[in-house]
């Protein structure tokens, strides 16, 4: 068997990354023609070819090539964290990557970078916001350590544990007749302008909500951002439907007031959860960190306390 250095893997566990060889090469501070060559090694260790090569025209991982690239990852990451364990001592100290899904990120990850830093000092705590698609990626390509995301959908493959329960909610304009109640029933808005929150799982849940009622909504507008369904209800352009979020203000981006109120029967409960591979392990930094994101924001943080 050929050997194998984990400088090796850890040039092939960053290729998925990198468009070109080249590309690659500089980012990695190596030559093209080092990083062509321990492709090569490890092409003749597996037996199996890893990487199609082509001049001027990038190169392509084949499908052995990808689980490839992601076990190296982890064999990587696992590698620094023994190394950081074997450091002794009780603080915890070096890099956490938290995945937060785009709609809610706002509301969450200024209070856990600031909290946790406080908390953890030596910890480094690098945040990436995207979609459901683009964290699902990121987490399989081993580059985030746990990611929160609505428990709606979710593919199997992760384990996952509950930071909140939300549910959805109504933003309205305030002087819209419904603003004065004290709940909302789903029924009563068919006919109103809807603006709708044109992003993925919020589409299929609102549709569903709607079904489940027997009635279509009247869809006035779609938006792809929160910032801009409550600014349009801000200036009563129509009403929106929005989950739970924590520290979420009644108010626009353009300061206008908006009302919010739930829904009675409730709509589309749920949770946010804190997710990562089930065939992998929370490092204790990781672990701290979703520890932390429970205490701060579950049950909205015991309702600020």
């Amino acid at each position: 068997m050929t050997d194998v250095s984990l400088r090796q893997l850890e040039l092939f566990a960053a290729l998925p990354n990198f468009p070109t060889l080249s590309a690659a090469a500089a980012h990695l501070h190596i030559s093209e023609s080092a990083l062509s060559q321990a492709i090569t090694v490890l092409e003749k260790a597996v037996g199996e070819q890893l990487c199609v090569r082509r001049k001027a025209r990038g190169f392509t991982l084949t499908p052995t090539g990808q689980e490839f690239a992601r076990r190296a990852g982890r064999i990587i990451a696992d590698t620094r964290e023994l190394v950081l364990s074997a450091g002794g001592g009780e603080e915890l100290r070096g890099p956490v990557k938290l995945g937060c899904y785009s709609s809610f990120a706002a509301n969450v990850v200024p209070e856990l970078v600031d909290g946790f830093r406080r908390r953890h000092p030596a910890v480094d705590l690098d945040v990436l916001v995207g979609t459901n698609e683009e964290l699902l990626s990121a987490l399989h390509a081993g580059h985030l350590d746990v990611a929160l995301v609505y428990d709606v959908s979710l593919p199997l493959g992760y384990a996952k544990r509950r930071v909140y329960g939300t549910e959805l909610q109504v933003h309205l304009h305030p002087e819209h007749p419904l603003a004065a109640a004290a709940t909302v029933d789903l029924a009563d808005l068919a006919d109103e302008p809807f603006i709708q929150y044109d992003a993925t799982p919020g589409i299929r849940n609102d549709l569903n909500a709607f079904a489940a009622r027997g009635i279509e909504p009247t869809i006035e507008a779609r938006v792809g951002q929160i910032s801009l369904v409550e600014a349009l209800v801000g200036r009563g352009v129509g009403y929106g439907l929005l989950m739970a979020r924590p520290n979420a203000l009644p108010m626009s981006v353009e300061g206008r007031p908006v009302v919010v109120r739930p829904f009675d029967p409730p709509v589309s409960v749920t949770q946010v959860v804190g997710i990562w591979p089930e065939d992998g392990e929370l490092t204790a930094r990781a672990e701290a960190l979703l520890d932390f994101a429970i205490e701060r924001l579950g049950d909205f943080g015991r309702a600020a306390s």
